[in-house]
């Protein structure tokens, strides 16, 4: 589905230019939900923008399926942290929604059915009629991902999407997107910085070294399904994993491998 090859970024020329992106290699399969997780300015959100083509690598290859990425792809969407700059405030809820739909040349009626359909599957049915600044932080960014849903994507990007919630409101975006994930089977690239955070929802922790990032590890996340906030975060094999993602983002040695009989 995805496949990033040598993707390398610099911001500025000459001995003040930063170096962001390393050399990254990172393939994401078709439905696969891979979270990527680093130390603070490492460059996961270079890397997420240049997947999504709203900047222009130095160096290297993107490629979803079998086209080269070397503008905004068509079949893609993304999600940032910051819902309040990322909904128009002037339009309605419903009207927010429907908006990318008129690049699927999709005539009113469609687009106002596909809004409501995806707002219901975010937990806002009805809302159509409000207004952004009326809803909740968590609310508005249901709104930002029911936006993203309604495109039906062949790649959803998000760029540490719960930073600007508090914790609990966090808990339910998390169980909502595996959520619509599982509905859609939608392949997810998903940018955090928060350990436990890439742990529960992926399928796949990818960890970034300090810029210039490179990949310092792969972890696949063997957890059942489907997952709970409280009982999966119990489990031996979780806190297993989310103490190899922490030592990886330090740098610390890695621990032991984990058995399967460690789980009971």
């Amino acid at each position: 589905m995805l496949d990033v090859v040598n993707l390398r970024h610099t911001y500025g020329q000459g001995p003040s230019a930063h170096h962001a992106l390393g050399g990254i290699d990172l393939k994401v399969a078709e439905g696969e939900l891979v979270s990527v997780v680093g130390p603070s300015g490492c460059g996961k959100s270079t890397l997420l923008r240049s997947i999504a083509g709203l900047i222009e690598p130095t160096d290297g290859h993107i490629r979803i399926r079998d086209g080269h990425v070397t503008g905004t792809p068509g079949d893609l969407a993304v999600v940032f942290q910051d819902y309040s700059r990322s909904l128009f405030p002037w339009m309605t809820v419903g009207e927010n929604v429907a908006l990318p739909l008129r690049r699927r040349g999709m005539g009113r009626a469609a687009r106002r059915a596909a809004a409501a359909e995806a707002l219901a599957e975010v937990g806002l049915p009805g809302a159509e009629a409000k207004y952004p600044w009326e809803l909740s932080g968590g609310m508005q960014q249901r709104v930002a991902i029911a936006r993203a849903l309604a495109y039906r994507p062949t790649l959803l990007l998000m760029d540490e999407p719960f930073g600007s919630v508090d914790a609990q409101t966090r808990e339910d975006l998390e169980d909502l997107v595996l959520k619509v994930r599982e509905l859609h089977r939608m392949t997810i690239l998903l940018i955090t910085h928060d350990i436990d955070e890439s742990v529960y929802v992926g399928d796949r922790v990818v960890v970034l070294t300090k810029s210039p990032a490179r990949v310092a590890g792969e972890l696949s996340v063997d957890l059942p399904f489907p997952r709970d906030q409280i009982a999966t975060r119990e489990l031996p094999a979780f806190v297993h994993l989310r103490a190899e993602v922490g030592r990886l983002v330090r740098a610390k040695e890695p621990l032991p491998p984990f058995h399967a009989s460690q789980q009971a």
